[in-house]
């Protein structure tokens, strides 16, 4: 026992010793092992510390690097955007100029159409443009019994205002073709009845505010009129013959009337007055006309003369040029004006000339047997304001459209409108898109013939224009 103790004594240090060592060579194992895998750990632990480290030491850097790109990507946009706005602005500074000198053009355009309007030169070119209507193209409109006599067209181009030798006045709507309104013929001496014409009426002006409408008859009375009712406001007594001829001052309420008296009157309207009278006509006055100056034209009949009044000066020019009776008048611009007369001849004029600076003769052609042929009486003429473009009727079975020549030295024909009876009135659109006729089975101032094919009506012609192609090369 002691043996196996001692052994067993032996054997526990002996163990103990080799559990030391082996525990040592354990330790060591598992030092070596553990210093292998601290090692391995440590590896580890080393690359993922080093990748931390990495990762946090190159994290400021690829964080700069990236501030460093953005900062030059707000730069470059920076630059690129301050390029794109000066491009911008370039561009619409080409525009704005462009604009600009567009309507510097344009207000330089006007200008000088204002001035040439005022001065009275302004010719706008349109006759080549204008195309002749098809006969079915012309709209009649009936209600007259006897042969129209005048007429006028509102300023906004809607309706149309005709009388006749029945002593009526009708309101016409240009698009329907409808009656809008008539006045109906009055006898003389009853009391009591609407305010009308007891005779024949032989002209009519409309103010350019379409407020007014006034006409005149053979009992020298001049009635005025509220045109959108056709409500009678006035009545202007004064002359003592028929009165003859009517044309409001443009952009005023100021009247002109003429007469058979041979005197010239004014009126204002507006304030229902009676302004001063002016002689100088020999014979009956046939016709007037005004536009915006403070003056008007008058066409003398027998006495041979168109005269033009500065009401101001209280002075007249006169014009020689026709052979016949001038029985129409038409100013085409503040200087320029077109007559007609029963010689058959159509003039131009220049208000700063004394004869005509073109002379149509026969502008109707001739009637009659060989050898006593006469020229169709010119019974009435139009002219689109500022333009090149004259009308003049007759009973020659056609309206004549006519270009007026550079400076107004010549005449020359357009084309033929085909209406049969007299031609008593004619008037252009304010827009130039139509002319409107008077036609009538007898002539305006009187019974000479009679054409009894003829109707008595208002044509309504229209213009169609057809801008032309500018030349090849141009």
């Amino acid at each position: 026992m002691l043996a196996t103790a001692a052994t067993h004594k032996r054997v526990k240090p002996a163990s103990g010793a080799g559990a030391g060592a082996g525990a040592g060579k354990r330790r060591r194992k598992d030092d070596s092992a553990g210093d292998r895998g601290k090692s391995k750990g440590g590896g580890k632990m080393n690359e993922e510390i080093s990748s931390d480290s990495e990762s946090e030491s190159l994290a400021p850097r690829k964080t700069e690097e990236e501030e460093e790109e953005l900062e030059e990507t707000a730069q470059e946009k920076k630059l690129r955007l301050a390029k794109l706005y000066l491009e911008q602005l370039r561009q619409q500074e080409e525009e704005k100029a462009e604009a600009r000198a567009f309507e510097e053009d344009q207000v330089a355009g006007r200008l000088k159409e204002d001035v040439l309007e005022q001065r009275g030169r302004l010719q706008k070119s349109v006759a080549k443009e204008i195309q002749a209507p098809a006969p079915g193209d012309i709209r009649i409109l009936r209600g007259h019994q006897l042969s129209i006599t005048c007429l006028v067209i509102t300023p906004d181009d809607l309706a149309i205002f005709s009388a006749a030798k029945d002593c009526t006045i009708i309101k016409w709507s240009v698009e329907s073709g409808r009656k809008l309104h008539v006045i109906p013929r009055v006898k003389k001496g009853d009391e009591g009845q609407p305010p009308g014409h007891s005779s024949h009426v032989l002209c009519m002006a409309i103010s350019s505010d379409g407020k007014y409408l006034a006409s005149g008859d053979r009992s020298k009375l001049i009635l005025i009129w509220e045109a959108q009712s056709c409500r009678h406001l006035y009545t202007f007594t004064g002359h003592r013959d028929a009165v003859s001829g009517l044309a409001f001052r443009r952009g005023t309420h100021q009247l002109y009337s003429t007469s058979y008296d041979r005197s010239v009157k004014v009126w204002n309207v507006s304030e229902n007055s009676y302004v001063e009278t002016l002689f100088g006509h020999q014979d009956a006055v046939a016709a007037l006309d005004a536009l915006s100056r403070e003056c008007c034209v008058t066409a003398g009949g027998r006495d041979g003369t168109v005269r033009v009044w500065k009401i101001p000066e209280e002075s007249q020019l006169v014009f020689y040029g026709h052979q016949g009776s001038i029985d129409c008048v038409h100013l085409i611009n503040e200087e320029h004006m077109v007559s007609g007369a029963d010689d058959g001849s159509v003039a131009l004029w220049g208000l700063s000339k004394k004869r005509p600076l073109a002379l149509q003769r026969e502008a109707h052609g001739l009637r009659g047997e060989p050898g006593l042929e006469q020229p169709f009486w010119v019974s009435s003429v139009a002219a689109l304001l500022n333009t090149d473009v004259v009308a003049t009727g007759s009973h020659s079975s056609s309206v004549r459209l006519w270009q007026c020549g550079e400076g107004f030295r010549r005449l020359d024909l357009l084309c033929d409108i085909p209406l049969v009876g007299f031609i008593n009135s004619l008037k252009f659109s304010s827009a130039g898109d139509f002319l409107v006729a008077g036609v009538g089975q007898e002539h305006r101032l009187g019974r000479w013939w009679r054409i009894k094919e003829a109707r008595n009506s208002v044509c309504i012609i229209p213009l169609r224009r057809v801008p032309i192609p500018p030349a090849a090369g141009s």
